[in-house]
């Protein structure tokens, strides 16, 4: 990815303002000249290169950038593309920062300052890249804590759920039929819309069940699909529309064991949509693996996922037992759709091989033809052909 630079403006820079409680949408939303106003300890790496993708003109984090638990690459993104940052961000006065910072307000930020026309609204630590670096240093040293904590959370994801792990248990019956077919799990990495050009081929040809994350719709809708199943959280409350909805085969929620909340069927049921749920506290891109995985699918590629052990712990550390775990519960099945294209090259057509066939003929025909019998046999031919012909004048006349 090219990053661009930026020479420091005495003035600070200005932009609209955008805020999301949920980062992955505030991303989807963000135009160039955007101030991002996210609320996340330790950004990833994938967020900050969207965001850097989008050219926003400033970051302003309600938390820590760099916490210390991980070296989060994200501070590092944004540092080296030149977009100015600031995290631990609080509005003045004691207010709250959603009401000073509203949505769509044009705000500028000088240093570590947040200003609305020229009153300082919000006040937060301004990060140069020296000092990102500096902390990265000190976050690599908590790795160790970090891979115990994944090991730790693993551990407790599969004694929680291992019904669903090892039986099935709580697995929805679907509409849609998956067992035996190839399925395209989505999810809400930055770079799920570049991995779905890159297999358009096997899109075209292989025509899989695509199973998608509430994150992962536009990309979906963006590249021409259609999404088959949906996999929603059930802890959350924002649902996308019931339009959407409707379109898919199936509407899955997840839902931790043991857990019930009888309105969410009320609320589905309000929109016209058949809602079913699975049992499961993993995040909605795990719980579409779970799932795929569960009702036979093969194989089971996956888009914008987190894999190796440190996008895992460069993401969010929500779910990193149940990231882990799917992953290997999928096992064999599970293929990176980076891999697509330089795996698949597409099928053999039909008409690919007769001609094959007809080029082999021609060859042969051309081989015999060059010796003493293939010249008597053309001859041969020759003759029986001028009496059909003759033969068959004389019955027209």
């Amino acid at each position: 990815m090219k990053l661009r630079s930026r020479a420091p403006v005495l003035d600070g820079v200005s932009g609209t303002a955008r805020s999301d409680r949920r980062t992955t949408a505030l991303v989807a939303r963000l135009r160039e000249g955007d101030v991002a106003v996210l609320d996340q300890v330790d950004l990833d790496g994938p967020t900050a290169e969207a965001m850097v993708e989008a050219r926003v003109a400033a970051v302003l984090n309600r938390a820590a950038m760099i916490s210390g638990r991980v070296p989060s690459r994200g501070a590092r993104v944004l540092a080296d593309a030149g977009i100015p940052i600031v995290d631990l961000v609080q509005a003045t006065g004691g207010r709250e920062l959603a009401s000073v910072l509203p949505d769509g307000r044009r705000i500028r930020v000088l240093g570590g300052s947040v200003l609305i026309g020229e009153e300082v609204v919000a006040e937060g630590r301004a990060l140069t890249g020296d000092e990102v670096a500096e902390q990265l240093d000190s976050a690599r040293l908590g790795m160790a804590a970090q891979l115990a904590t994944l090991t730790h959370d693993s551990a407790e994801f599969i004694r929680r759920e291992e019904g669903l792990l090892l039986h099935g248990d709580g697995v929805p019956r679907l509409r849609t039929r998956i067992k035996g077919k190839p399925v395209v799990v989505v999810g809400h990495g930055p770079d799920g819309a570049a991995e779905l050009r890159g297999m358009r081929r096997y899109l075209r040809e292989m025509k899989p069940v695509v199973v998608t994350t509430a994150e992962g719709l536009d990309v979906v809708r963006d590249a021409g699909l259609e999404a088959h199943v949906v996999v929603l959280d059930g802890r959350v409350d924002d649902l996308p529309s019931a339009k959407v909805l409707r379109a898919a085969c199936d509407v899955v929620v997840t839902q931790p064991p043991g857990v019930s909340r009888p309105q969410d069927s009320e609320r589905f049921d309000r929109i016209g949509v058949r809602a079913v749920v699975l049992q499961t506290s993993a995040a909605p891109a795990d719980a579409a693996l779970l799932l795929a995985d569960a009702v036979g699918a093969t194989p089971v590629v996956g888009v914008g996922l987190r894999g190796s052990i440190d996008e895992l712990l460069d993401g969010s550390r929500d779910g990193l037992g149940s990231a882990y775990v799917a992953r290997l519960k999928a096992g064999p099945r599970l293929v990176d759709a980076t891999a697509v294209p330089l795996l698949y090259s597409g099928q053999l057509r039909a008409r690919h091989a007769y001609l094959v066939l007809l080029i082999g003929l021609v060859a042969v025909a051309a081989a015999v033809a060059t010796t003493d019998v293939g010249h008597q046999w053309a001859v041969d031919l020759g003759r029986q052909l001028q009496q059909l012909v003759d033969s068959l004048r004389g019955r027209v006349s």
